[in-house]
């Protein structure tokens, strides 16, 4: 490889030749008189820059990239950084090689976020549907340590979008917690670019509670829905009130059907209950056929782990149904809003629910009130119009 020594400009580097079609060498390779940056002109006029150097007595090159796509000045300047590195011991292709080595967002997440996240976090499985469903659609191809506070911002506003607020924050405090990991467990992140970004604001909307026309139509569809398991899943919601986690994870060893109840060892307020099931649920539960999996409703590619997401399900049976949007989570408020309409006391839809105090069942009096009011009304327009007094 034959070497000239030129002061680089843009024209000048598209003009720079290669090797004749008959030499014996591969490249011919120019020298920057400015920076000693060298470009590599191929028999194919493919032209890459380089900095070579000498470190620790080793002659070494490391390569920045091709022009036009790396411009004149870009390459100066990366030369420029390099031969400072040098100068303080550091050699660039080792720096170049721990960068090479950082994992992608997506080999973090899949081989280290979630054995750790199973090990350590209840919730590990709705992490699993977070980063499946959309996360490493986003970021998955990326190193962990490229991923920008402008990546994440937009990232979020898009889910807020397409979902809620409340839904955004989750994947967001979700991407800042690997990050902060990624920093402790010295995965190259430097710092966590989530840091300092303010929630955006959730809405105290309660949801909305289903019709029993709603709940009929929703209940034949999710019959008639092919996924089976998928179905009978939303359906145990439907029947008990438990929270769409609390069904997905729940284990055999949990169920009791001669009894009728369940024991749930974890729940939202960290402390175990037992739950007693009506005879619908009852019914619905011998309806699944155990496998070898330990939970009733096993994941499909890995059996020993629980399925994670049924929203598909959901949205088909909404679909096939005619009805209006509505949240898995609103199942729960249903159950509990006929409770208190049928007028069983808040005390018994707080212990249903599984609610730590009876604050967040509160919601519920006004339905009690106006059933006790419709009756108090009706017996006084009773006594008011009898005739046999």
């Amino acid at each position: 490889m034959t070497s000239r020594t030129i002061q680089f400009t843009t024209r000048t580097c598209e003009r720079l030749e290669g090797p004749k079609s008959d030499s014996t060498s591969k490249d011919v390779e120019y020298t920057d008189a400015m920076t000693s940056v060298k470009l590599t002109v191929s028999k194919t006029k493919l032209k890459t820059w380089y900095y070579r150097y000498t470190i620790n007595g080793r002659k070494r090159a490391i390569r920045i990239g091709a022009f036009p796509g790396i411009s004149v000045d870009e390459a100066r300047k990366k030369a420029i950084e390099y031969g400072a590195m040098v100068d303080r011991g550091v050699d660039p292709q080792s720096q170049k090689d721990i960068y090479k080595g950082m994992p992608t967002f997506e080999e973090f997440a899949i081989n280290e976020y979630l054995p750790y996240a199973y090990k350590h976090k209840r919730s590990a499985d709705m992490d699993e549907s977070k980063l499946k469903l959309h996360i490493l659609k986003r970021f998955g191809h990326k190193r962990i340590c490229d991923i920008t506070r402008y990546d994440v911002d937009m990232y979020r506003t898009d889910i807020s979008k397409s979902h809620s607020n409340a839904t955004s924050n989750r994947h967001l405090a979700l991407i800042a917690r690997m990050l902060t990991l990624a920093i402790e467990w010295e995965r190259g992140v430097e710092k966590n670019v989530c840091r300092g970004m303010k929630k955006l604001q959730e809405t105290s909307d309660a949801g909305r509670a289903l019709k029993a026309d709603e709940v009929q139509r929703l209940t034949a569809a999710l019959r008639a829905e092919p996924n089976r398991l998928g179905a009978q899943a939303v359906l145990l919601l439907m029947y008990t009130g438990l929270r769409h986690a609390e069904v997905l994870t729940l284990p055999w060893s949990a169920v009791d059907l001669v009894e009728g109840k369940v024991f749930l060892a974890h729940t939202k307020s960290g402390k175990s209950r037992t739950v007693i099931l009506n005879q619908v649920a009852i019914d619905l539960i011998r309806e699944i056929k155990p496998t070898r999996s330990p939970y009733l409703f096993p994941n499909a590619v890995d059996p020993q782990r629980p399925m994670n997401n049924i929203r598909k399900v959901w949205m088909r049976a909404l679909a096939n149904a005619g009805c209006q949007h509505a949240r898995l989570h609103d199942l729960r408020h249903s159950l509990a809003s006929a409770a208190a309409v049928a007028g069983v006391s808040l005390y018994a839809i707080q212990k249903m629910l599984g609610h730590s105090s009876s604050h967040m069942t509160q919601r519920y009096a006004k339905l009690a009130d106006s059933r006790a009011m419709r009756e108090a009304s009706m017996a006084a327009v009773t006594m008011l119009t009898n005739t046999d007094r």
